[in-house]
């Protein structure tokens, strides 16, 4: 792809440039104006969180202008983080020490290499399959019985999560997509920026309008004012979006609302997960946001329903 002359992505970029410039310059008047300790709290957080989509969205770009392998070793590097942090805090025993260092240093790596060949066959069975099978067997040669059940399903659903969903993100761009020849980063580029500006505007909703909590045991912060309002919202802008896809303007409103639900049913599903593990975040590897797993919660439930939708019905 000529990402100098191709003018969606000048636009799109440029768009994306605007919106942290007017959330910096926003933050900082907000941050001046708060009166009292729990708001300038509350925009500390905020301009933390506003620094670190800066530094987010510089590492995404160079990844993306770096073509197939810039982006393949980005989401890697992203599976290997988000998997450390999934494990650090679930249970496991010295006699799963084996099997997480061929789930972190074969599985992760396979995974990816089988994309960077275009291997789709292999790609979408490794970790289902072959992983789902080798795990048990690897950890009950150790002989160590206790907890069994729950330490094998618990390093079984972090690879399904933290590699196989998210590894499907990068294979966007070994689909073969008639008309769109040399364009698939522009896919990776809506799917993440509809997905995260979903999270972005249902918090939003959530804080002006929100009354009604969605799910109060599991994330009690999260409204039904919220979901409506940045769903409806989310699913307007990657209609809008649609000249940089390969879908008409009610199919890419489609591919948004489907997205943007699968988003929130992954960062629900994740938030169940640190409230059984009695933590606040994953990880603090990105100010403001928490962990890896943190930020990627919705990317992980979307991207294998947003590839495996685009793949059946507009690929050859």
């Amino acid at each position: 792809m000529n990402f100098v002359l191709d003018r969606q992505l000048v636009w799109f970029f440029t768009g994306v440039l605007a919106f942290l410039v007017i959330a910096t310059v926003a933050g900082r008047i907000l941050a001046r104006r708060a009166g009292d300790e729990a708001r300038r709290a509350t925009m500390a957080n905020l301009n933390a969180r506003i620094n670190a989509w800066w530094a987010m969205v510089a590492v995404f770009t160079v990844a993306i202008l770096g073509g197939r392998p810039g982006a393949l070793i980005l989401f890697g590097l992203i599976s290997f983080l988000a998997l450390r942090e999934f494990i650090t805090l679930t249970p496991t025993r010295r006699a799963d020490h084996r099997t997480l260092f061929y789930g972190f240093f074969a599985a992760i790596p396979l995974q990816y290499y089988l994309l960077s060949i275009e291997w789709y066959g292999l790609f979408s069975i490794l970790i289902p399959v072959y992983a789902f099978l080798y795990v048990p067997t690897r950890s009950v040669l150790s002989g160590d019985t206790d907890r069994f059940l729950e330490r094998i399903a618990t390093i079984q659903w972090g690879l399904m999560v933290c590699v196989y969903c998210v590894s499907h993100a990068p294979a966007l761009l070994i689909l073969d997509i008639p008309g769109y020849e040399g364009q698939n980063a522009k896919l990776l580029l809506y799917l993440f920026l509809v997905v995260q500006m979903s999270d972005v505007l249902q918090y939003v909703w959530g804080k002006l309008a929100g009354h009604r909590a969605i799910a109060p045991t599991v994330s009690p912060n999260k409204t039904v004012e919220g979901f409506v309002g940045g769903v409806a919202c989310a699913t307007l802008l990657g209609a809008a979006l649609w000249p940089m896809t390969p879908f008409r303007p009610w199919q890419a409103a489609a591919m948004a609302l489907v997205v943007t639900l699968m988003g929130f049913a992954g960062g629900l599903t994740m938030s169940a997960i640190k409230r059984d593990r009695g933590v606040k975040d994953f990880g603090a590897i990105i100010a403001g946001h928490g962990g890896i797993l943190d930020r990627i919660d919705s990317v992980c439930f979307a991207a294998p329903i947003f590839f495996h939708l685009t793949r059946y019905f507009f690929t050859r």
